[in-house]
């Protein structure tokens, strides 16, 4: 919950304020070798995640061991303010020296000149890219140039509540299901004496149409980021499962209820027996001894495709720095295996760099979670521009109003096309 509130806020935030400011664009910059010659000094980390803080001060102590003379002040800021404050740090010349990034708001700080390049090749590497999932790497890169490490990753799976199953004699999802599966079991679950529904069907992007639009075969933006996908018909088909959950088979809450409480919350207090959800609310669940006894985690069940979409958070460095060569050796340091295995081992999200996402899972046993870490193998890139929030604020809108049966998908859907077309549009013509 705490990642899609974020998104959320990053949305709102962005079409609220005024573009950002480019006067800290590499042109204006410090050069790569001023002010971090000596590799001495102090340096700013901002990030937003309380549950996090404990890892990211681990991480932060073992470099300063490593690099005598050098502090670094971990700056905690809350997700629901941390993109307004950022913003405004950015343009007033005073932003962390090494902050978090997501993939809906990285264009807009990597176009503006906001942050430093991250070399990937030579003895200057602060990443190689082979340490870290393709998609994520190339998420973080903008015009054919590296800005972000990837720090952690989020891959989306069916957890349900395996109480509510016994119940009503039903089998445990596992790979095998399809959307087909989900349908009939959420429907066979459903008890509305009990106040009990299958399954949740929220217009979340992340947790849900990001992916089942890739399993029915369709697409959210083009590859070019000049064309929105919403009116190709698999991509409409990956949309009705939703719908259909809630008015056809009714074995979802309406959008209404739902708006009012929390899917994710009803997952907890028992009213809800499947849920798609990231993995980086495991650590949530596992937290309630209650419901860790009672829930576990399965594959999304496969449309004409298996699908999971990708994201995960990157370290950038702030333009105007004043430690430029110090912050690079600290985005290196967190990126690095030291850095990776505490985060996993002291943090609630996956690290993002490969082999070091065991201590993750192992940390919370009664879970399946290599679910979580095996579905890297059919992941695709979350979808995004360089002003994604902009778009993804109309495609909430829209498409909320085909899950309330306020319009037809295909209505919502060629409306939400116009607008969508007509923002990427907005962004070439900026960037021309």
């Amino acid at each position: 919950m705490r990642r899609r509130s974020l998104l959320t806020a990053a949305a709102a935030t962005t079409l609220a304020a005024a573009p950002l400011a480019s006067g800290c664009s590499s042109s204006s910059s410090p050069s790569p070798s001023s002010g971090g010659g000596s590799r001495r000094g102090h340096l700013t980390y901002g990030v937003w995640d309380v549950y996090q803080v404990p890892a990211m001060n681990r991480a932060a102590r073992e470099f300063e061991r490593t690099r005598p003379g050098v502090t670094i002040d971990v700056q905690l800021t809350p997700n629901g303010t941390y993109w307004t404050k950022l913003r405004t740090a950015c343009t007033g010349g005073a932003a962390p020296d090494v902050f978090w990034m997501n993939g809906p708001n990285f264009g807009l700080y990597a176009d503006a000149g906001q942050l430093l390049p991250l070399e990937t090749e030579g003895s200057d590497a602060v990443l190689r890219p082979a340490d870290f999932p393709a998609d994520l790497v190339s998420l973080y890169r903008w015009k054919g140039t590296q800005y972000g490490a990837p720090k952690d990753f989020d891959t989306v799976a069916l957890w349900f509540n395996k109480e509510i199953f016994d119940r009503a004699k039903a089998d445990y999802p596992d790979a095998s299901w399809t959307w087909q599966d989900l349908i009939a079991t959420a429907q066979r679950l459903t008890d509305r004496k009990r106040g009990i529904y299958g399954v949740g069907a929220p217009v979340r992007a992340q947790e849900n149409y990001y992916n089942s639009i890739p399993q029915a075969g369709g697409w959210v933006i083009s590859e070019d980021k000049e064309r929105s996908g919403y009116s190709d018909d698999r991509t409409r088909e990956g949309l009705q499962l939703w719908i259909d959950l809630i008015h056809r088979y009714r074995a979802a809450p309406s959008l209404q209820q739902m708006t009012d409480t929390d899917p994710t919350q009803m997952f907890q207090s028992g009213t809800l027996a499947m849920t798609y959800e990231a993995s980086y609310n495991a650590a949530t669940f596992y937290a309630d001894p209650e419901l860790r006894a009672k829930v576990d985690v399965a594959p999304m069940p496969k449309g004409r495709r298996r699908a999971t979409v990708l994201h995960g958070l990157a370290n950038v460095v702030y333009a105007r720095t004043s430690q430029p060569e110090l912050a690079r050796d600290f985005v290196r340091f967190l990126g690095g295996e030291r850095a990776s295995l505490l985060q996993g081992k002291y943090g609630t999200a996956i690290p993002a760099r490969n082999g070091t996402a065991k201590p993750w899972a192992a940390g919370m046993p009664r879970f399946d979670l290599q679910v979580h870490l095996d579905a890297l193998d059919y992941a695709v890139p979350f979808p995004g521009s360089a002003n994604s929030a902009a778009w993804q604020h109309k495609e909430q809108m829209w498409l909320a109003k085909a899950w309330s049966g306020d319009a037809t998908l295909k209505g919502a859907t060629g409306s939400l096309t116009d607008a969508m077309n007509q923002l990427l549009a907005q962004e070439r013509k900026g960037r021309s």
